[in-house]
């Protein structure tokens, strides 16, 4: 396919919720070696009331076999809210629209297991005040620097900043809970064509910010001749898991 071909498909294409199926065979990311979604099962086989913080379209909880007996789900975004209740009303899930900031609509010491994958921000007070003693907090976050070879190539130089998974068990603790794990990955990227790099850049949005075909035309265009002459572009994105638990008294 032509660039031209290439970018209108990635522009026509849906990015509600927070599926990455449609790269498939187009762009991949290496995963984790922890398994977040595994764990997240894992944790909820063994809850009773659990909560996904920033649930995006719902798809991970949606994808684990056994749900606690009571599970809640919040997201911000309105079409990834849609998205979000289609995926988990027939898991039983109720999806809170929430503005993603404190203090969350819930009471006290109601959860003893809150999750969340990616959250755009960890509020550690409240997280720490909805968990019951005893209860599990399980995150996947973006760490340092992810994704910055692709940033760059557009923005140019920037500052290596992200998430420090140093300063997320410092916020935590500093909230009154005890970090039992903390794990962090380095991962390989690639893009194998112009149409992966705009359908990321428009469903990623913090990556570019303000990204428009229209407005990176240029950087599009140079970046498709450099994958077509030498191949996929390779970035590198930033994980780390963090597991902290409330203390029991």
């Amino acid at each position: 396919m032509s660039f031209e071909e290439l970018v209108a498909e990635a522009e026509a294409v849906s990015v509600d919720g927070w599926d990455f199926s449609w790269l498939d065979g187009r762009a991949s990311e290496e995963r984790p070696p922890w398994g977040y979604q595994r764990l997240v099962g894992e944790r909820m086989a063994e809850a009773t009331v659990a909560l996904d913080l920033q649930t995006g379209g719902g798809e991970v909880l949606a994808g684990v076999p056994r749900l606690a007996r009571t599970t809640v789900a919040t997201e911000s975004w309105p079409p990834n809210i849609a998205r979000a209740r289609e995926n988990l009303r027939p898991r039983g899930v109720t999806v809170v629209a929430d503005r993603d900031e404190p203090s969350f609509p819930f009471r006290d010491n109601a959860f003893d297991l809150v999750v969340s994958r990616h959250p755009v921000r960890a509020w550690w007070s409240e997280i720490a005040r909805v968990l019951a003693p005893g209860g599990t907090y399980l995150s996947q976050e973006v760490g340092p620097a992810s994704v910055f070879e692709l940033i760059e190539f557009f923005l140019g130089p920037r500052p290596k900043e992200g998430r420090d998974p140093g300063k997320a068990r410092e916020l935590a603790e500093a909230a009154g809970l005890e970090v039992v794990g903390l794990r962090n990955a380095r991962l390989r990227m690639e893009f194998h064509d112009i149409g992966a790099v705009v359908y990321f850049l428009r469903k990623v949005i913090w990556m570019v910010p303000g990204f428009t075909v229209a407005r990176y035309r240029p950087a599009l265009r140079e970046l498709h001749d450099r994958i077509t002459a030498e191949g996929p572009f390779v970035a590198h994105s930033s994980r780390f898991l963090i597991e902290a638990r409330k203390p029991a008294r």
